[in-house]
């Protein structure tokens, strides 16, 4: 039996990603029904990846812009993340390979895929698939930093990687991303 009855759907925004209201019945788990309206946002899946070296113990993080964080009133709006991006008309493994060489100047063939998370599920919708890969120097193809025409200003930061880890601690790093991979780093000894 659906927990869902009456459900309607009016699209409220639709310029960079979709903003829907959404309302419906729903059942609680003692069985009383409640009438709820939600916001809900689209902007389709993402892809995010930590490039390691594990020779070097060191990690490729990118610095970046983020006007919510800036609204936030958090530093200048800058943030330290993994490499990451959309997956626009791509699977998730084409996609992120995609995003490493525009971001960060990286040309690699394979990567890992170790797990794929809601980013905030009480309002978005997004999926975030996400991956690490090893990098050597010699895979670099060129300074990265982001598609000009899609108004990414990225700096490409290498880190040994106990410093990165240790930024999470300092509130340096706060995108749960970026969180979630170095964590996975650590937990599966990568570096």
């Amino acid at each position: 039996m659906s927990r869902i009855k009456n459900l309607k759907t009016e699209v409220l925004s639709n310029f960079w990603a979709t903003l829907k209201k959404v309302t419906f019945d729903y059942k609680t788990e003692k069985g009383t029904w409640h009438y709820v309206t939600r916001e809900v946002y689209d902007r389709g899946q993402g892809v995010a990846v930590l490039l390691y070296n594990k020779a070097q113990s060191s990690v490729i993080l990118v610095k970046q812009f983020r006007i919510p964080v800036y609204l936030h009133n958090d530093n200048d709006g800058m943030t330290i993340e993994v490499c990451a991006g959309m997956l626009d008309e791509d699977n998730p493994e084409a996609a992120i390979i995609r995003e490493i060489e525009e971001e960060t100047g990286y040309r690699l063939t394979t990567v890992q895929k170790v797990m794929q998370s809601y980013v905030s599920p009480g309002a978005d919708m997004e999926i975030v698939h996400l991956f690490i890969a090893a990098y050597d120097p010699s895979q670099k193809v060129s300074e990265g930093g982001g598609v000009v025409s899609e108004v990414e200003d990225v700096v490409v930061q290498e880190y040994a990687f106990a410093k990165a880890y240790d930024l999470i601690a300092q509130g340096v790093i706060t995108d749960a991303k970026t969180i979630l991979l170095l964590q996975y780093a650590k937990l599966h000894n990568l570096l």
